[in-house]
């Protein structure tokens, strides 16, 4: 199954809040012809439109190809939270990869934050970074870990941004009976993630970068002067960076055996009454395994993301994501939904992005399972640095052992079918 025409309509946005709230890039134009670059990028979501721009900055000839437009993908869709830190915990990370990596991995999740806010500033884009997210504990025994963590990450690395919350101090700000406590987050915050994408791309355009849209990568031949082969046209160049994410499909079966697409999806209701659900400018994510996670749009609409989905084929989103909906806000159950999307995103088992040079001549980026707005913008300027030689974040990245997924690509659907069934047990089960 092709996960790009498997839910979506060819070159048309998805029908969500954002794709009704921003304005398009003019169309760019597919490629029809075979020529050379400097450097080939495929896809044109966070990861590909940061390299380019950055790319081009240095002064490259760099193209962009995509299959769709430019921020088809999960960026476009996501929900829009710009996390600090990497997926996992500081606590992990030291296990994964001793005090002296796990440091490095913190300040560069710190660093992928910072070069958000920059790029919206530098660049003057229509999105602009609302500080503080929210997490939101369903039981007791997580909110003394979380109030433990947020205690461990001020004295062991400085940060003091962390806010904890008691089940008062929390359900002052989200009226939502079931949660316990939680912390935010000041260092975090939230974007209109299409229109962010969008940002990008025209931010790359002006640095002289050229984008093809509508342009269907069919074949990537690796070696000292890499092809990649289109619908209608070819690249060769000296470089190619692979950044489709979970839209990559069998373009590289290295990656795909470490990086496995999963579904989630995203309902907006009509306009609330203001403080009925957020009494601040806050983004949440919660506690659960198959997360939770939500925030306020400009014109007062919740924007909900969860819900279970065992296959590739979106089902019935509105009936998926309600029902999580109103479990957390169950004085929500006459409110109108306006708006449902999926996209497909993509985690890897570690749920660390996975970094790698899977060919000659090919780099990659992907598998940021939920964390991407920040650390995908941030992997793309890292593949810029390391075409231009200068390679240590990447390799920071790609020093970390991430497994394969038991079968590879071809057992991948099973897998998800199987975790997601298991995730959703624990959940119910509130363990």
């Amino acid at each position: 199954m092709n996960l790009l025409f498997a839910n979506d309509t060819r070159g048309a946005y998805p029908p969500s809040y954002y794709a009704a709230t921003a304005t398009a890039l003019d169309p760019q134009p597919p490629l029809r012809e075979s020529r050379r670059a400097d450097v080939v990028v495929v896809g044109a979501g966070y990861t590909g439109l940061s390299a380019a721009l950055h790319l081009a900055r240095r002064g490259f000839e760099v193209v962009v190809l995509e299959a769709h437009r430019v921020g088809f993908g999960a960026s476009g869709r996501n929900g829009g939270q710009v996390g600090t830190g990497q997926r996992i915990d500081q606590d992990a990370l030291e296990r994964m990869a001793g005090r002296a990596d796990a440091r490095a991995l913190w300040d560069m999740g710190q660093d992928a934050v910072a070069l958000v806010r920059d790029l919206i500033d530098t660049h003057a884009m229509d999105c602009p970074f609302a500080p503080g997210v929210i997490h939101a504990d369903w039981h007791a025994s997580e909110v003394r870990h979380s109030h433990a963590y947020a205690d461990r990450l001020r004295r062991d690395y400085g940060y003091d941004k962390m806010e904890p919350l008691d089940r008062a101090a929390l359900q002052e700000i989200v009226k939502a009976p079931g949660y316990q406590g939680g912390v935010i987050d000041h260092g975090a915050g939230h974007v209109h993630p299409l229109r962010f994408a969008l940002g990008l791309a025209r931010a790359a355009l002006d640095a002289g970068a050229v984008i093809h849209e509508d342009t269907l990568v069919t074949r990537i031949t690796d070696g000292p002067r890499p092809r990649v082969d289109t619908e209608e046209g070819s690249i060769e160049a000296d470089h190619v960076i692979l950044a489709a994410n979970g839209y990559l499909g069998e373009l590289n079966g290295q990656v795909a055996a470490k990086v496995m697409p999963i579904n989630n999806f995203i309902i907006a209701t009509e306009p609330l009454e203001p403080g009925s659900v957020l009494t601040r400018n806050l983004a949440v994510a919660d506690s659960k395994f198959v997360v939770n996670y939500f925030r306020m749009s400009e014109d007062g609409r919740l924007l909900f993301g969860g819900g279970e989905s065992y296959g590739y084929r979106f089902p019935d989103i509105i009936a998926t994501v309600r029902k999580p909906m109103l479990e957390v806000f169950p004085h929500l159950d006459k409110a109108r939904i306006d708006y449902a999307w999926g996209g497909t995103l993509a985690i890897t088992r570690t749920r660390l992005p996975y970094f790698a040079r899977p060919g000659q001549g090919v780099l990659s980026a992907s598998g940021y399972s939920g964390h991407g707005v920040a650390l995908a913008t941030l992997a793309g300027r890292a593949l810029a640095e390391a075409v231009a030689g200068q390679s240590e974040q990447f390799d920071l990245m790609a020093r970390l052992k991430l497994p394969a997924f038991p079968g590879g690509a071809a057992l991948r659907n099973p897998l998800l079918v199987l975790a997601m069934t298991w995730f959703s047990l624990r959940d119910r089960l509130g363990i």
